[in-house]
């Protein structure tokens, strides 16, 4: 599970970049009932953060890099950001952003896996990330599709210590990869990992991509929401054992994230 306890390896944040902000606001808002709070507006930017019951669940700007996808960027913490660049470097990685300071926030930096998924970290300063997880309406789980499962494993695990364990899906269709963070008890799962072909990698043209899972109380009513809203769904909703309820959506613009009703435990 996904804590606030953040350790480094550990999901600490996430934004999106959307090409319309005022739209993204109000879609996330009916689908995952979060309030959207602006941090202003100017020639060189706009966005703000999201809210639930008060708490920061998410960050969201206006999409600029050239020829970028609306996308969902999922930041892991680390105790140094120039370090853990310098270590994308020496592992095949490709620096995007390079660290910079927001104010005494923290220091944050963007790269991207040797095969192209792109990621981004966080060193905290007085703020040390979301400030709700794991309820309704928040970050429960963090995603790769890769296209190589392997490098992927190597790759993270060198940089971040990550341990792996491997999951049989069902009907025969592979192998899901979980990961949890160096040191901890499975207990502190965050994340998994699942091999595509390149050519089912279609939202990116055949590279890998990290999407986040958002905790929904029911999955089927926060789907009807998605296409009620402009949205669109790419599987289910549809059970999956020992899980719960889930569904891949596309928001209006076509960033990917899952909506889950976990099982009960």
């Amino acid at each position: 599970m996904i804590t606030t306890e953040y350790v480094p390896g550990s999901p600490c944040w996430l934004d999106l970049g959307a090409p319309d902000v005022p739209a993204a606001a109000a879609f996330y808002g009916a689908v995952l009932g979060w309030d959207y709070e602006s941090m202003g507006e100017s020639e060189d930017f706009e966005g703000g953060m999201f809210r639930k019951d008060g708490k920061i669940v998410a960050g969201l700007g206006k999409l600029t890099e050239e020829g970028a996808r609306p996308a969902w960027m999922l930041y892991y913490s680390v105790a140094d950001a120039d370090a853990t660049t310098q270590a994308v470097q020496e592992t095949g990685g490709t620096v995007r952003v390079a660290p910079m300071d927001l104010d005494d926030w923290g220091r944050m930096a963007q790269y991207s896996d040797p095969l192209g998924g792109q990621f981004a970290v966080w060193q905290p300063g007085t703020n040390k990330g979301l400030e709700l997880v794991d309820q309704p309406g928040s970050l429960s789980w963090t995603e790769l599709y890769t296209s190589d499962a392997a490098a992927a494993r190597e790759f993270y695990g060198t940089l971040f210590g990550w341990q792996f364990s491997d999951m049989p899906l069902p009907g025969g269709a592979g192998t899901y990869t979980l990961i949890t963070p160096s040191g901890l008890s499975e207990d502190r799962m965050h994340g998994g990992l699942m091999q595509l072909r390149k050519e089912d990698l279609t939202l990116t043209g055949g590279r890998p991509y990290w999407h986040p899972v958002f905790a929904v109380d029911d999955c089927d009513a926060a789907v009807a929401q998605v296409t009620g809203n402009g949205g669109s769904v790419q599987m289910g909703p549809e059970d999956a054992e020992g899980v719960g309820r889930l569904a891949v959506c596309l928001d209006p613009a076509g960033a990917d994230f899952v909506v889950l009703t976990p099982s009960e435990s």
